[in-house]
């Protein structure tokens, strides 16, 4: 009995540490523009797009902000990123507030100040 539970915590233990090998980098960055091209936005929650890079630094979306316009815009983002699966925020500044917010949810926040294909390839250099 003691083989058969040890066994299948084994493989419950491996199993697990390969779902989270898996998981890769997902960089957003927090745009004036829907390109590569386009400046790095000053801060995040009031960005007008978002542009979404694999863990190549491969662009793989550009979304509008949703929540640009929103009171509290800087946790909504921070929902929104999260749910996108985004392990990477780039910005050119952040509040206190925002980078302990994106920390709870597993976003690390970096700080850029140029175009956003500068930001990106800062990123994966930064590995």
């Amino acid at each position: 009995m003691k083989n058969v539970i040890f066994l299948m915590l084994t493989i419950l233990f491996l199993v697990s540490g390969l779902a989270f090998a898996a998981q890769k980098e997902k960089i957003a960055v927090a745009a004036n523009g829907q390109t590569p091209e386009a400046s790095v936005s000053a801060q995040a929650g009031r960005a007008p797009f978002f542009l979404f890079f694999d863990e190549n630094g491969k662009l793989t979306e550009a979304i509008a902000n949703p929540a640009k316009d929103l009171q509290s815009s800087g946790i909504a983002v921070a929902d929104f990123l999260a749910g996108k699966g985004v392990t990477v925020l780039v910005a050119e500044g952040y509040g206190p507030q925002i980078v302990q917010v994106m920390k709870g949810k597993g976003i690390r926040t970096v700080s850029f100040k140029g175009s956003v294909g500068e930001a990106v390839k800062k990123v994966l250099q930064s590995k």
